[in-house]
C-alpha cells in the first residue's frame, strides 16, 4: 500500500503484517480484507480515508505478507481471527475503540469481532459490506426450514445457488490445486470481465498463496457455525451495512432481520457488484467518512429523511434546470434521500435559493453553479469544475429545457435553433462530457434525460418543442444502449403537463408581445388547472434511476399517449389534426 506505514504484529505463533495511514492522533479505522484478498484490496479506499482519519489495514493470517499458522487445519477459527484483531487493534490503538470495516470474509470475521464479549469498548462502530454473520445467516436458514413457506424456500434455494463456491472450497485439495494453477493465473482477467474490476496493484503476486490458504476460512467456520449458530450474537457498536445489489454471491434478503441483531444500524445499497472496495472506492470513503464522524460525534443515525436515502446518500447528482420547475423538485428530492447535490441554472440566485434548500432537506452537501447548457464552451468548464472540486458525477439529470409554441410556418429558424440548442444541444453537452467521464471512471452512474410526452405525442402547435424532445427521447434509447455494458443506466423521462413555471417563459412562434402575453396566461391557466405538480416527476425520476427504467412517461396523458404512440399511433395522428383553441 503505496506511502503506509508498516510494521509486524505477533500473536499465536503468526506473524501479522500491518499497514497505516494518516495522523495516530486521529480516530482509528481498521479495514480487514475478504477473500481471496489481502490488504491491498483496500489500496483505494485507504488514502481516502486517511485524509480524515488513522487507517489501518492488515493482511488476515496467511494472506499477503502475514505467516500462515501451522498446520493450516483448525488455524482459521473465528476465535483465533478475533486474537488477530485484538492484538492488532492494542497495537495501533491501545487507548481508544477502532472503527471497523470490513469486507466479504472481512466483514464475516469482523461480525465475530463485534459480537463476542471480549471485544466490547474495543470497536467503537462497524462498516459491513459484502459478508454476513455467520451466526445470523445460520438462524436466517433455520427459520426458514422450521416454518417453510414458498417464499421463503425460493430464498433458501436462491442463496443456496449463489453460494456454488462455498461447496467448492469445502472439497480437499482441488480449490488449492486451482489457485495454484490456471485460476490464480486468470483471476485477474476474470475479475476485470465479469465485475469490472480496474487492473493496477491488484491483485498482488500473492494471490495463488492466499486463495489456497485462504479455503481454510470456509472449511474451519462454515458448518459448524450454521449448525449451531450463537444465539446472543448481538452487535455491541452502531452498525452501517452497505449492500451491492447486483452481488452474484449474496443475496439481500440475507439482511432482512438485521435490526433484530444490530438495532443501532443503517443500511446503504448501491448498484455494484461484489468487490465494491475496488469499482467504488469513492462512494465507500465518503459513507464510511460520514459514519465514522456521526459516531465520533455521538449521533450514529446518519440516514436522511427521504425516500431512497439507502440508494442516494452520499452520491454526487447533478441538475440542470434547478432554479425552478422539476430540476428543482428533482434536485431536492435527492438532498432528501441524502445525496450531494449540484444546482445548475443559467439563473444563478435562482440555483443558490435550490442549493440552500436542499441543504435544509438533508442533503450531505449542495452547491450551485451558473451554466447555459447551450453553451458547449460552458458547459465544458463546468464539466472541468465539478470533477475537479467534486470528482466524478454518479446522476446526471438533464433537465434545462424551454418551450415554444406555434405552427411550422410560423416558427423562424432564430427560433428553431434557440429550442434545439437548450432542449437537444443541451443534453447532448451534458451526456458527452459528464457521461464520458462516468464512463473514463469505470464505477457505472446514470443518466436521465428530461424529454416530454410530445416526444412521441405529435402537435401541429408545437413542432419545435415536439421535434426537440423526440431528438432526446432516441438520443437516450441510443445511449443506453452503447452504455449498458458500461453499467450506466440511461432514463427518458416524459413527463407530460405539469405545473411548472415554463408556461412563463414560453415562445409563441408568430405571434406578437401582447398576443404572445395573452397565450402565456392561458397556458398557466390550464397547467394550473391540471396542477400536476413537479414534485411526482421527482418522485418518478428517483424510481427510475433505482429501478434503471429506460423510458418513462409520468402523468395519466403522457401514459396514455405512450401507450397510443406504441399501439394506435394512427389515432394520435388523428388526434395531431385537431386545431388547438386560440
Amino acid at each position: 500500500m503505496t506511502g503506509a506505514r508498516e510494521r509486524r504484529v505477533h500473536t499465536g505463533g503468526i506473524e501479522l503484517c500491518v499497514a497505516e495511514l494518516g495522523d495516530q492522533d486521529r480516530p482509528t479505522v481498521v479495514l480487514v480484507h475478504g477473500y481471496p484478498d489481502s490488504k491491498e484490496v483496500w489500496s483505494e479506499v485507504a488514502p481516502r480515508l486517511a485524509e480524515h482519519f488513522h487507517v489501518v489495514a492488515y493482511d488476515v493470517r496467511g494472506h499477503g505478507r502475514s505467516t500462515a499458522p501451522r498446520p493450516l487445519r483448525g488455524g482459521f477459527t473465528l476465535e483465533k481471527l478475533t486474537d488477530d484483531f485484538l492484538a492488532v487493534a492494542d497495537a495501533v490503538s491501545p487507548d481508544r475503540p477502532v472503527h471497523l470495516v470490513g469486507h466479504d470474509w472481512g466483514s464475516v470475521q469482523s461480525w465475530e469481532f463485534v459480537t463476542v464479549a471480549r471485544t466490547e469498548g474495543r470497536i467503537a462502530s462497524f462498516t459491513s459490506m459484502s459478508g454476513p454473520s455467520l451466526d445470523h445467516l445460520g438462524h436466517w436458514i433455520h427459520r426458514r426450514l422450521g416454518r417453510p413457506t414458498p417464499r421463503r424456500i425460493g430464498q433458501l434455494l436462491g442463496q443456496g445457488a449463489r453460494s456454488w463456491y462455498v461447496y467448492l472450497l469445502h472439497t480437499p485439495v482441488l480449490p488449492e490445486l486451482a489457485w495454484r494453477g490456471p485460476l490464480g493465473r486468470h483471476w485477474p482477467r476474470i475479475l476485470e470481465r465479469a465485475e469490472k474490476v480496474p487492473g493496477g496493484d491488484y491483485p498482488t503476486p500473492s494471490l495463488p498463496s492466499d486463495a489456497a490458504h485462504g479455503a481454510w476460512l470456509y472449511r474451519d467456520n462454515v458448518r459448524p457455525r450454521l449448525r449451531s449458530p450463537r444465539a446472543d450474537a448481538y452487535a455491541h457498536a452502531p452498525v452501517q451495512l452497505i449492500t451491492p445489489l447486483e452481488d452474484v454471491f449474496l443475496s439481500e434478503r440475507l439482511h432482512d432481520e438485521l435490526e433484530r441483531w444490530a438495532p443501532r444500524s443503517i443500511r446503504r445499497t448501491l448498484p455494484a457488484k461484489h468487490w465494491v472496495p475496488r469499482t467504488r472506492p469513492d462512494l465507500l470513503a465518503h459513507w464510511i467518512t460520514e459514519f465514522v464522524t456521526s459516531v465520533e460525534d455521538g449521533r450514529p443515525k446518519v440516514a436522511a429523511p427521504g425516500r431512497y436515502a439507502d440508494r442516494f446518500g452520499g452520491q454526487l447528482v447533478l441538475v440542470t434546470g434547478a432554479g425552478s420547475g422539476i430540476g428543482r423538485a428533482t434536485a431536492l428530492a435527492f438532498a432528501e434521500a441524502g445525496a450531494r447535490v449540484l444546482a445548475v441554472d443559467r439563473d444563478g440566485r435562482a440555483a443558490a435559493r435550490t442549493a440552500e434548500e436542499a441543504r435544509r432537506r438533508g442533503a450531505a452537501a449542495a452547491w450551485a453553479r451558473t451554466a447555459d447548457v447551450s453553451d458547449e464552451q460552458a458547459v465544458e468548464r463546468l464539466a472541468e469544475r465539478v470533477t475537479a472540486e467534486h470528482g466524478v458525477v454518479d446522476v446526471l439529470v438533464n433537465n434545462a429545457g424551454i418551450g415554444l409554441g406555434g405552427s411550422f410556418f410560423d416558427t423562424t429558424p432564430k427560433e428553431w435553433k434557440e429550442v434545439l440548442d437548450v432542449n437537444l444541444w443541451g443534453v447532448i453537452h451534458g451526456c458527452r462530457l459528464f457521461g464520458r467521464r462516468m464512463a473514463e471512471r469505470g464505477q457505472g452512474g446514470h443518466i436521465v434525460n428530461v424529454a416530454s410526452a410530445a416526444a412521441f405525442q405529435p402537435s401541429r402547435a408545437l413542432p419545435a418543442y415536439g421535434t426537440s424532445k423526440a431528438a432526446v427521447l432516441m438520443l437516450s434509447e441510443c445511449l443506453r444502449a452503447e452504455l449498458a455494458g458500461r453499467g450506466i443506466g440511461v432514463t427518458a423521462v416524459c413527463p407530460g403537463f405539469v405545473n411548472t413555471a415554463i408556461t412563463s417563459t414560453a415562445r409563441f412562434a408568430g405571434a406578437d408581445a401582447e398576443e404572445e402575453r395573452r397565450l402565456r396566461r392561458r397556458a398557466a391557466r390550464l397547467y394550473g388547472l391540471r396542477n400536476y405538480p413537479p414534485e411526482k416527476v421527482a418522485a418518478a425520476i428517483l424510481r427510475a434511476v433505482v429501478r434503471n427504467e429506460a423510458v418513462v412517461p409520468v402523468t395519466p396523458e403522457a401514459r396514455t399517449a405512450y401507450a397510443l404512440s406504441r399501439w394506435m399511433p394512427g389515432a394520435l395522428r388523428r388526434i395531431a389534426r385537431v386545431k388547438p383553441p386560440v
